[in-house]
C-alpha cells in the first residue's frame, strides 16, 4: 500500500467520522448515521470520478474503503458524549479529512492526465462536496459556503502548494504530506482567528 492510498483510506475514515458525528448532532437513527457517514466519506471522490470518467467510481468493489465506512459508524455508535464536545471533534476531523481528500484528490487526478490547474480544481471538489451534501441532508448552510470558514480556500491552498512543490521537483510523498498539514492548519488557524475572505 503505497502514501496515496494511505491517505486516501485515512480520508475516507475521517470523512465518514464527521458524517456520522453530524447524525448524532442531528439526533438522527443508525440508518442516517449511516447515509451521512457515506456520503461525507464517497461524496467528493464519486463526483471528481465522474468528472474524470473514471470507471467504476473509487467507492465500487473496494471491501477496505467500505469497512472503514463501517467501522467509523460503529465507533461514532459506540462512542458517547456530550452534544457541545461533538462540535469541536467534528470541526477537528474534517479539517483532516479536508486535508487528506484535497491531497489524494489533485494526486488521483494527475495520474488520469489532468493539468495542474485542473487537478486542483478536482482537489477542492473530491475534499468539499461530501461534507457540503452532508450539510445539506441536515438542513443546514454548508461550511463550503459561511463566512469566516475558509473551507475551500483552505483546500484551494494547499493545492496549490502542492503543484509548485512538484513543479519543482519536490517527490510526491512529501508534497502529499506537505498538503495535509498546510490545509489542516490554515483551516483550524482561520477558524481561531476569525479570519475569512472579503463579501461580496
Amino acid at each position: 500500500m503505497d502514501w496515496l492510498q494511505i491517505i486516501t483510506y485515512a480520508g475516507t475514515f475521517i470523512f465518514a467520522v464527521t458524517g456520522a458525528l453530524k447524525a448524532r448532532t442531528h439526533l438522527m437513527d443508525i440508518f442516517g448515521g449511516a447515509v451521512l457517514a457515506f456520503i461525507t466519506a464517497y461524496g467528493g471522490g464519486t463526483l471528481r470520478d465522474i468528472l474524470l470518467g473514471v470507471k467504476p467510481v473509487n467507492w465500487v468493489n473496494d471491501n477496505i474503503a467500505l469497512g472503514l465506512v463501517i467501522s467509523a459508524l460503529i465507533s461514532v455508535f459506540l462512542f458517547k458524549e456530550n452534544l457541545k464536545r461533538f462540535n469541536r471533534i467534528i470541526f477537528f476531523t474534517d479539517a483532516i479529512g479536508l486535508g487528506l481528500f484535497t491531497a489524494s484528490g489533485i494526486k488521483i487526478s494527475l495520474q488520469n492526465g489532468i493539468t495542474p490547474t485542473y487537478a486542483i480544481i478536482m482537489g477542492v471538489i473530491s475534499s468539499t462536496f461530501g461534507g457540503l451534501l452532508a450539510d445539506i441532508l441536515c438542513n443546514q448552510i454548508p461550511a463550503l459556503l459561511r463566512k469566516g470558514e475558509l473551507y475551500a480556500t483552505a483546500s484551494l491552498l494547499g493545492g496549490i502548494v502542492f503543484i509548485s512543490l512538484k513543479h519543482n521537483g519536490i517527490n510526491d510523498s512529501t508534497n502529499l504530506l506537505v498538503c495535509v498539514i498546510l490545509v489542516v492548519s490554515i483551516r483550524i488557524l482561520a477558524k481561531r482567528k476569525k479570519l475569512y475572505l472579503p463579501e461580496i
